[in-house]
């Protein structure tokens, strides 16, 4: 299961280094545009990331206790919900653009641009929800193959439509987000199909898709899907605020910055899938009660992590240029963008480590643990330490990197404590057998 994982997780990352190159190539302005459009996109995204969560908790248990009539229920649950909160929150996006951009306190051009982006971009919303569902059922019944080739059929879409609208067609931004679009569209539908069709994953488990709604698996889903909905939303409400104090450095320092977040996904993004894992065979390991084979998963899940950061990490803190250089031509951005891997380098590989700590503890139920280390973090460390650098101090930029780092190294130790603190093998099923 995680050599799929790790694949979809780079493919995603390889399309968007070359994604973003297209757009570095048209201006600055176009890089700072979608790193604004996207945190908030991602705020409502993290949302369906949480239901997808919960959904994956549950069906991991409920496959692992042999209880497929409990696996299509919540499956159908989770699809029902998503689809209902996904449409009202892409008509927000859609007609409160500006005003919700202006909150980053934009140039003009820059809210433009970015108010252009977001609202095309807006429509792909309940196609995301879909593709996060498809993908938190088929990982938590140990299907990772299949979520890999709905993942890479996105990013070949988003590839190919990006390339021909933004140069031979010359739409700029706009094609950007036109080939975004097309490319969640796309791999919605196939993974509907997967799952829905005459012979489908579900369907052949218990037959066609039924429109009923279930108050009680719904309120299951969502205690599980929250906390982690809430983890993501903490993440990307922090980022208004580090986006507000970056943007006092101007532009070019802002588009270093979303740059050298794409490359850093060359260690972060393929080290996710062992969390998403970690959360799928110690979620099926604890619904059919076998904690010991729950612990020999997660000590590989653990030596496999470390030994992936050692190269990835290896790869931002010795050869940040060149990888930066792969992104854009600015010297400026190249300079300043630079800096931020060579620290984010340094501090992979305690965010990795505890990223699959995270997923054992998700695993188990304890889904609130991951959003209070998230809040903690962002909101105690992270934010405190960039606004005091930003206003205060008027610190050199690579001061706002080194408040980063400093957050992601302490995440690990919260995890770590209360691992041992909660001791997840002594748990309470949640799915019981049938």
């Amino acid at each position: 299961m995680i050599l799929p994982i790790t694949v979809e997780n780079i493919l995603q990352m390889t399309a968007g280094l070359v994604l973003m190159a297209m757009i570095g190539r048209i201006d600055a302005i176009a890089v700072g545009a979608i790193g604004i459009a996207n945190v908030l996109y991602k705020i409502l995204w993290g949302v369906f990331k949480g239901i997808s969560t919960g959904t994956s908790v549950l069906v991991a248990q409920a496959y692992g206790a042999g209880n497929y009539k409990k696996l299509k229920s919540v499956t159908e649950q989770s699809f029902i919900i998503s689809l209902i909160i996904s449409v009202v929150f892409q008509q927000i996006l859609y007609w409160f653009a500006e005003y919700l951009l202006v909150i980053f306190n934009p140039s003009s051009e820059l809210l433009a641009n970015g108010t252009l982006y977001l609202r095309i971009i807006s429509i792909s919303l309940p196609f995301a929800a879909v593709i996060l569902l498809v993908s938190g059922v088929l990982q938590g019944m140990g299907n990772a193959k299949t979520p890999m080739i709905s993942i890479g059929i996105l990013n070949i879409v988003n590839i190919v439509f990006g390339y021909i609208f933004i140069f031979p067609m010359k739409m700029g931004l706009k094609g950007a987000a036109y080939a975004y679009n097309i490319a969640y569209i796309t791999s919605a539908l196939f993974g509907i199909y997967v799952l829905f069709s005459r012979n489908g994953v579900i369907t052949n488990i218990g037959g066609r898709f039924e429109f009923n709604l279930n108050k009680n698996e719904v309120m299951d889903i969502l205690g599980l899907g929250i906390p982690t909905s809430f983890e993501t939303i903490f993440w990307q409400a922090a980022a208004i605020f580090i986006t507000r104090a970056i943007l006092t450095y101007g532009d070019i320092a802002y588009a270093a910055y979303q740059l050298g977040l794409q490359a850093e996904s060359i260690s972060y993004m393929p080290a996710t899938g062992f969390g998403i894992a970690a959360t799928t065979f110690i979620g099926q390991a604890l619904g059919s009660r076998d904690k010991e084979t729950g612990k020999k998963y997660l000590k590989q899940l653990i030596k496999y992590t470390v030994i992936l950061t050692a190269f990835a990490g290896g790869a931002l803190t010795f050869f940040p240029k060149p990888i930066m250089r792969l992104l854009t031509d600015d010297k400026e951005v190249i300079r300043i963008g630079a800096m931020y891997l060579v620290v984010m380098g340094l501090t992979q590989l305690p965010q990795n480590i505890s990223g699959v700590l995270n997923g054992a503890l998700r695993a188990a139920g304890y889904s609130k643990i991951p959003m209070i280390n998230a809040g903690v973090g962002l909101w105690c460390i992270r934010v405190p330490f960039i606004l005091i650098a930003a206003y205060v101090f008027k610190a050199n930029i690579i001061w706002i990197w080194i408040g980063i780092g400093i957050d992601m190294s302490f995440r690990l130790l919260f995890s770590y404590l209360y691992f041992r603190k909660k001791n997840i093998w002594e748990s309470r099923a949640l799915v019981e057998s049938e």
